[in-house]
């Protein structure tokens, strides 16, 4: 399903994600980002099969104006000074069918996405807000022709079944949470708020990928304080986390203010629900392969960091999330990855180990219904999770290429 998102709204989604002090048991941003060398995209290996792309401060250069239909891999470098995210977007350049974010300066990804025949345009966006700096056409012909087997085609419609229905029921346990949660922020009651607050959020974090399909609505419920554009209008979980965990100095909301944001946050929690129940709502395998990637990447990008709850610090509970949501998704394409010769049994057994481990380790920081605060981790505690999350996140990148191929 191509992503409706426009691509002037893109500006209000800001991923860039910046390194901060952190509070506590953590000795500065130095010590953090020693904590954390090597907590970025997995480097792709070489393919004859895949299409080059080159980001650029200014453009993206792709080798080749054509592909055939079916999987096509593009290995994407960036020899820019910033982080850089490629898209493919539909003939209108404004549906985004695809894209692979966070791509930082002096890394290769492979990337793979799933076409039909048709005309669809690539670009790249600097800094990932904005308008794209490039736009250029690209035509997908006729596939090779390759056949699938019955078996495997009903494998691949009951994967796309259970994921959906996962997503139905993750959006609906969602909207019943953050009803119950909104109603004690808009009626003053800080402590049952806060109590609420980061279990709500879980549902969430289970099926981002899928949320930011829908246009502007990620930002309306997720959009940090970090990520605002000049301007913009902050509502979401993180306007009103500032409020429940208010830093010094600052002043929140007054009665009529809460009850606006609160109202807010529920409609559009309710507009992400109806979306996922509409009759034509669906998904490919791809994007659930490349849910769980894009899940695990914003644990090593914002999670590990600290920096995606500033002010609750209940980032672990947020990472416990993305990693159960990754674990859903990888699940459902597990048999048909397993099926897919030796290199897919090698990914498969390697995927299982490494989620096994990560969550046994986070696991370890678990208190009551949830988690300790970021800040009690010392600088090694966040750097075993960080190579952990590390280890997984390379064949997990491998997924995708290997159950469409």
């Amino acid at each position: 399903m191509p992503r409706l998102r426009p691509v002037a709204a893109r500006a209000a989604r800001p991923v860039r994600r910046r390194l901060v002090a952190v509070a506590g048991s953590l000795a500065g941003t130095a010590a953090l980002a020693a904590a954390l060398t090597g907590c970025v995209p997995n480097q792709a290996t070489a393919s004859d099969e895949a299409i080059a792309v080159t980001l650029t401060d200014s453009k993206c250069t792709v080798a080749t104006s054509t592909a055939k239909a079916g999987p096509i891999t593009f290995q994407v470098t960036n020899s820019g000074t910033d982080v850089n995210e490629f898209e493919l977007l539909a003939t209108d350049k404004l549906r985004i069918v695809g894209e692979k974010e966070n791509i930082g300066p002096g890394t290769t990804v492979n990337y793979v996405v799933q076409l039909a025949e048709g005309d669809y345009f690539s670009a790249c966006r600097k800094g990932m807000v904005g308008q794209p700096t490039h736009v250029a056409a690209f035509t997908v012909t006729p596939g090779s022709g390759k056949t699938v087997t019955q078996s495997e085609s009903k494998q691949v419609a009951q994967a796309v079944s259970n994921y959906v229905g996962y997503v139905k029921d993750q959006s609906g346990a969602l909207l019943t949470a953050t009803k119950t949660f909104a109603a004690a922020y808009a009626g003053g009651d800080d402590a049952a708020a806060r109590a609420q607050y980061a279990s709500a959020r879980s549902f969430y974090e289970r099926i981002e990928p899928t949320a930011e399909q829908f246009g502007d609505l990620d930002p309306a419920l997720d959009l940090r304080e970090a990520d605002l554009a000049e301007g913009q209008e902050w509502t979401g979980w993180h306007r009103i986390e500032k409020d429940l965990w208010a830093p010094a100095g600052y002043t929140p909301a007054d009665a009529a203010t809460r009850t606006q944001l609160a109202d807010k946050l529920v409609a559009d929690t309710q507009r992400l629900y109806d979306l996922v129940h509409a009759k034509d709502f669906t998904l490919t395998i791809d994007q659930i392969s490349n849910g769980a990637i894009g899940l695990m990447e914003e644990v090593a990008g914002s999670k590990i960091t600290g920096e995606e709850e500033a002010f609750s610090h209940t980032d672990l509970q947020d990472f416990q999330a993305n990693l159960e949501g990754a674990k859903v998704a990888y699940g459902v394409v597990r048999d048909t990855a397993s099926q897919k010769g030796s290199s897919g049994k090698d990914v498969v057994a390697k995927l299982d180990a490494e989620f096994k481990t990560v969550a046994t380790t986070l696991a370890h920081y678990k208190s009551g219904d949830g988690f300790v605060s970021y800040t009690e981790l010392t600088t090694d505690q966040v750097k075993q999770l960080s190579d952990q999350v590390n280890a997984l996140s390379e064949p997990l990148s491998r997924l995708t290429s290997i159950i469409v191929k």
